[in-house]
């Protein structure tokens, strides 16, 4: 692809300061932090002493420069290197926008040093063990050079020549990792496709695999307010990749947004990747990267909460560190034998099943199992009805949905990638947006969440009542523009369908059109007596990713008709096994 092909606007500007943390004025040189160093009263002290060198000017291969700060442990011992690879400024764990987050959700700040990246590797606890953090600023952002690019091969092609200046540093081991979430879990996708060849492991603890269906145009859908916000850390001197922009200009799949997906056939590095169920930005990139990559030596565990408190907490930080230890220090510590996947299954009012042990996801014994809708009785059955009918609501007035329901006799799981097979029909418009939930009941009928962050404040109820998805977990949700039902024959299978999202398919008057809808995977247990409901709606069932952000608010018109029976047996597809 073609630099004319994106779209660049002046960045936001950048002014170093409190705001940005402590450590963000621009001061280059090499000082040594004592054991003991508290780089704020609220933060952790360094158990041991560390070198920091600050603001290190890095040149890239088209001779664009970079700075990075550097934190290793003191001493003439070779180290290995992690880097974390983001937009959000190297000195992000003391910003206020990190602690307050931090305080609201219930991470301890107390329990970090803050001289992480937001979201990264904290230095207090790998310089301890013997490793160094790479914290960079990439290109176009602070005082690097050059303009900034969103998640493409650019900053894959960048973070290799990182990767290979780090691995020639004479402090340096020669082996390089990578490792954080979120933004730094994305970055690893394209760093390890370019096969820099010093880059010995990588840990994507979850993020997005495909910025066109998981962040900016899921389903089809215009979503862009998460991506505005994310584009607010690009700030510089120079230009910055306007992606909110170029979605406007790009509605369809082409070849920008084929730029922006890794190419996971040349990702060969040992990968130890961690996902949720229960993110809605990242949840389905983590288990396509995971499925997809080339890598012989890859390990997934599937957690229960949510990535920021699962990434810190101390049990996971040493497990990281045992992978870690393997490919970057060479010690035969037995990392091999861990289980390839370890999954979870959500409770939702009683105890999470964690650290279950497989070969693969979903595990052995799971029957993808359809119950078919019953548009009657408003419930969903092993076999299709013989006769054909209809459930309908009107999409522009609530609750503007139709749901269905099954309970079990027995205690099941359902542990997978569930799917929507719908027949529907718009009478007074030629498009329809359509929003699916999966959400298990109690006995009583009564829709079961899930916080998954340590605080269960009156805040967090507020900010995730209708919004900030990823902080409070409501069921396995899925979403299609009903034009852009077209499916992509090499990638779609029958568990997963996967849209081509390369043309437009309107509706005419009369037009009944069969679609698949992929959902969330999902782990939930459900109980005897307990039972499960889809809905099926013409509203946004979740809301904003994060508090604040706009959501896509669907213009749908007209009547939404859902079919079910007969020739036109809709269905839902669950993985299901008895426990």
């Amino acid at each position: 692809m073609s630099d004319f092909e994106k779209v660049f606007v002046p960045s936001y500007p950048y002014e170093a300061g409190p705001g940005r943390g402590l450590l963000s004025p621009y001061e280059p040189g090499t000082r040594t932090l004592p054991a003991g160093f508290r780089i704020g009263p609220r933060f952790l002290p360094l158990p041991v002493e560390v070198v920091f060198e600050k603001d290190v000017p890095v040149t890239l291969r088209d001779g664009v420069t970079i700075y990075t700060d550097v934190f290793r442990p003191a001493g003439s011992d070779r180290v290995p290197v992690i880097v974390a690879w983001s937009p959000y400024g190297k000195s992000g764990g003391t910003a206020p926008s990190t602690t307050s987050l931090f305080d609201m959700i219930g991470v301890d700040n107390g329990a970090l040093s803050g001289l992480a990246k937001f979201e990264g590797p904290d230095p207090a606890f790998w310089c301890a063990n013997g490793y160094a953090i790479c914290n960079p600023d990439p290109r176009g952002v602070a005082e690097s050079g050059g303009d900034s690019h969103l998640w493409d091969r650019q900053e894959g092609l960048d973070c290799h020549d990182l990767v290979e200046w780090l691995a020639e540093q004479e402090w340096c081991n020669g082996k390089v990792g990578m490792s954080g979430t979120s933004y730094l879990a994305v970055s690893q996708w394209f760093t390890a496709a370019e096969q820099p060849p010093h880059l010995a492991a990588i840990n994507p603890w979850e993020g997005i695999s495909d910025v066109y269906r998981d962040l900016v145009l899921r389903g089809g859908m215009p979503d862009t307010g998460f991506t505005e916000r994310l584009q607010h850390n690009f700030v510089g001197a120079n230009r910055r990749e306007d992606v909110v922009a170029e979605a406007e200009q790009h509605p369809l799949f082409d070849g920008l947004w084929e730029e922006k997906v890794p190419r996971f056939d040349r990702i060969t590095v040992p990968a130890y990747i961690v996902a949720s169920y229960s993110n809605t930005l990242h949840t389905q990139g983590t288990f396509r990267a995971w499925r997809r990559i080339a890598s012989e030596e890859k390990w997934l565990r599937i957690h229960a909460t949510q990535e920021w408190p699962d990434y810190y907490d101390e049990a996971h930080r040493e497990e990281l560190r045992r992978f870690f230890d393997h490919y970057l220090k060479g010690e035969d510590n037995g990392w091999e034998q861990t289980p390839r996947v370890r999954y979870a299954t959500l409770d939702l009012h009683g105890v999470d099943r964690v650290g279950q042990p497989a070969d693969t996801f979903p595990p052995d014994g799971v029957e993808n199992t359809r119950f078919y809708l019953d548009a009657a009785s408003r419930t969903l059955r092993r076999e299709a009805p013989s006769s054909g009918s209809s459930a309908q609501y009107s999409a522009r007035t609530l609750p503007g949905q139709v749901s269905f329901v099954v309970g079990f006799d027995e205690e099941t799981e359902m542990v997978g990638y569930p799917k929507a097979h719908l027949w529907v029909e718009a009478e007074g418009a030629d498009d329809m947006d359509l929003f699916v939930l999966v959400q298990k009941l109690d006995a009583n009928g009564t829709p079961l969440q899930q916080f998954n962050v340590p605080a269960r404040s009156a805040l967090l109820q507020d900010v995730t009542e209708r919004s900030a998805s990823v902080l409070r977990y409501k069921g396995s949700d899925g979403r299609l523009r009903v034009s852009a039902r077209h499916l992509d024959d090499d990638l779609s299978t029958d568990e997963i369908p996967v849209h081509s999202f390369d043309r437009i398919e309107k509706l005419a008057a009369g037009d009944v059109a069969e679609i698949q809808i992929d959902l969330a995977p999902v782990g939930l247990v459900f109980h005897r007596g307990e039972q499960l409901r889809l809905v099926i709606s013409a509203h946004n069932l979740l809301g904003a990713i994060m508090p604040g952000v706009p959501f896509h608010e669907p213009q749908n018109t007209g009547t939404h008709i859902v079919h079910a029976g007969g020739t036109r047996a809709s269905y839902l597809q669950l993985p299901l096994r008895t426990v």
